[in-house]
């Protein structure tokens, strides 16, 4: 059996997130909208296309989002990734490299390109003195 997503859940859910009320989003989307169309939008299991693109766009968010956000399985996979707080750090901050050696190497691959540089502007130089020198 699939699971509905539930569109105007999602909306108020979004919107909550954002930190905006239901009168906020109202008048970001038109004159025609009320904070109590707004609730009765979110009461909504499906919600038009049309409306949907509207409320996304002002939301700030995409439309896939609305149609497709499952809090459920969103909690879920939070629940089954983590099995503690300590996980969560070692998974995210293994430094393999010692950042002082790559900004060491940057600075010498930098260094090398700078006197290549500085090189083909002297021969450039020194080829422009030729060509006046000849023409004097």
């Amino acid at each position: 059996m699939e699971k509905k997503i539930h569109h105007g859940k999602n909306v108020a859910r979004f919107r909550q997130m954002l930190g905006m009320k239901q009168d906020l989003l109202a008048s970001l989307l038109g004159e025609e909208w009320t904070q109590l169309k707004i609730s009765r939008l979110e009461a909504k299991e499906e919600i038009e296309d049309g409306i949907l693109d509207d409320v996304a766009r002002a939301l700030k968010i995409p439309v896939d989002a609305i149609k497709n956000f499952d809090e459920e399985a969103a909690i879920s996979i939070v629940a089954n990734t983590f099995t503690d707080e300590s996980v969560a750090y070692v998974e995210n901050y293994k430094c393999t490299f010692n950042p002082l050696d790559k900004w060491a190497e940057e600075i010498a691959v930098n260094r090398k390109l700078y006197e290549r540089l500085l090189q083909a502007e002297k021969e450039k130089i020194e080829l422009l003195q030729k060509l006046l020198d000849k023409h004097k």
